[in-house]
């Protein structure tokens, strides 16, 4: 064998650009491109204007501290809570608003990092900043929320309590839920005969 043939380098498939060194890992972009911040825009917007909606029906039809049953022991109350959601730390307004914010602040970060990591995402996350916006907003302006879905054993609350708690649920679920078989159903797609 000729030296030139002992120094001539070896080509592998699958192999990047200088021919040399194999390719391991697969990149994927995880942050929010445009038609995920425009889904996570819209599911914000309506959290907050429909939270904000049924607050305003609440306090321009009903007097602090009235109560209409609605089925069993579903009831509308109008109460007023300075707290977090269902009345915790009621008496830590000003840390209440400092954390909230920080808390909104970083879900945004996270989101424009991890937008892409799963479709259902920016609803997930959406929710949960619309919630918090909405509820943040009250705390400024009023100092205080209006709660007002009472179910008689549990501390009333309101809307945007509800979309908190469905988003920190969807975000748990997302997260932990192993996403390794979305790669693999597309690789499946790609490697089906005849495509």
């Amino acid at each position: 064998m000729s030296e030139q043939a002992r120094r001539r380098p070896e080509v592998r498939v699958g192999s990047s650009p200088d021919a040399l060194t194999p390719i391991s890992v697969a990149e994927k972009k995880l942050g929010a491109g445009l038609w995920q911040w425009i889904s996570f825009s819209l599911v914000v917007v309506c959290a907050l204007g429909a939270d904000q909606l049924t607050k305003w029906l609440v306090t321009s039809r009903m007097a602090l501290w009235s109560s209409v049953t609605i089925v069993g022991s579903l009831k509308i109350s109008h109460v007023q809570n300075s707290g977090i959601a269902f009345g915790f730390f009621s008496q830590a307004t000003s840390l209440v608003i400092v954390l909230t914010t920080a808390v909104v602040l970083w879900m945004i970060f996270f989101f424009a990092h991890s937008g892409a990591r799963h479709p259902l995402l920016p609803a997930a996350l959406g929710l949960v900043v619309g919630g918090s916006v909405s509820n943040l907003f009250d705390r400024v302006v009023h100092g205080y929320v209006t709660d007002f879905i009472d179910f008689g054993f549990f501390p009333s609350f309101n809307l945007a309590d509800s979309f908190i708690v469905l988003g920190v649920a969807a975000l748990i679920f997302f997260l932990i839920a192993p996403d390794r078989y979305l790669p693999r159903l597309a690789r499946d797609s790609q490697q089906t005969p005849g495509r």
